[in-house]
């Protein structure tokens, strides 16, 4: 069969024959690859960058997807790590990282959207459970996963939500449309992505300082100098320090370290935790999964999705897309 290969970390995967080794396990299907997602998250595995990566090659990237079973059920499934990825016109997955898609699913919907919804979809449910009208940061708004973010704890009851991401950025995430002749979309949102006010707030630390200085919740998709020059002026910043704030650290785009003073613990009720493999175990993120598998099939969030044959993985690879766009492949 036909995949996207990585036979270097320095070259984006090209589309060639691959041979799925055999695995004797009860558990483990060959399926038939319907939609797979370009994240940010393959990227950094298929380039060797990501915590997780294991230096192997080659390897087929991929870490989710939607697929046909065998008896013709379609799922959404979480790759195994210890199994191809899904960027393939077949895979092999474990049964018990799957949830059955309805009828009704926009199949390139799910595949584009489940894996930057599902850190802050779990990190506000399972991590720090979201209270109705607390209020929360999220840092990295105007990326793909702080954009859907700001849609998610909207509508898990936040009473303000404030994003911050790069000077001048905004995010249209929540729009709906088509996006040219391979783009689709699905769902709509009465909000846009932003603060509550509509815009994107530069990554200033004084600014933060202010808008943020009472919040309850942190997302924070940067970490690095970002993180780092705002801690502390949004701590000081807050009237009551013995009011708790749970800082909960996803991503590290902007820097994998930070310097982080001692009293910057003392001094205020502050928490950092981080939401990923390994926080949350692989069945607490399957038990997530349903519920937004059926928010999305709704349309509670807007998704722009663009299409591309999985024939064409390389140039897609290469090819910049719109902030509020998200790649799907089809094989």
């Amino acid at each position: 069969m036909h995949a996207a290969v990585v036979t270097s970390f320095d070259e984006p995967p090209h589309y060639q024959e691959f041979s799925l080794p055999q695995v004797h396990d009860p558990d483990v299907e060959l399926v038939d690859v319907l939609a797979v997602g370009l994240h940010p998250r393959v990227r950094s595995g298929a380039s060797g960058r990501h915590y997780t990566s294991t230096g192997a090659l080659p390897l087929i990237p991929g870490i989710d997807g939607v697929a046909r079973r065998p008896d013709g059920t379609v799922v959404y499934f979480v790759a195994d790590d210890d199994l191809p990825g899904s960027m393939a016109e077949q895979t092999l997955i474990d049964v018990r990282r799957t949830v059955p898609l309805p009828p009704t699913a926009h199949l390139p919907t799910i595949a584009a959207a489940m894996n930057p919804a599902m850190s802050s979809w779990v990190a506000l449910r399972r991590r720090v459970p979201l209270q109705k009208g607390q209020s929360v940061l999220v840092l990295g708004a105007t990326g793909n996963a702080g954009a859907m973010a700001v849609q998610i704890a909207r509508h898990l009851g936040a009473g303000q939500v404030i994003a911050a991401g790069r000077s001048g950025s905004s995010s249209s995430s929540s729009s709906s449309g088509t996006s040219g002749s391979s783009g689709t979309s699905a769902g709509s949102s009465s909000h846009g992505a932003g603060t509550d006010a509509g815009a994107v707030l530069p990554l200033d630390p004084d600014a933060l300082a202010e808008a943020a200085k009472d919040v309850d919740i942190v997302l924070d998709y940067l970490w690095g100098k970002p993180a780092q020059e705002a801690m502390t002026p949004i701590l000081k910043a807050r009237a009551d320090r013995s009011k708790a704030l749970d800082w909960i650290q996803i991503g590290s785009v902007a820097g994998p370290t930070i310097e982080l003073p001692s009293v910057v613990l003392r001094s205020a009720n502050f928490r950092i935790l981080g939401n990923g493999q390994g926080a949350v175990s692989t069945r607490g993120y399957l038990a997530e999964l349903p519920a937004l598998i059926d928010e999305l099939t709704a349309g509670s969030f807007g998704i722009r999705t663009r299409t591309v044959p999985l024939s064409d993985v390389t140039q897609a690879w290469q090819t910049p897309g719109a902030s509020d766009e998200r790649v799907v492949l089809i094989p």
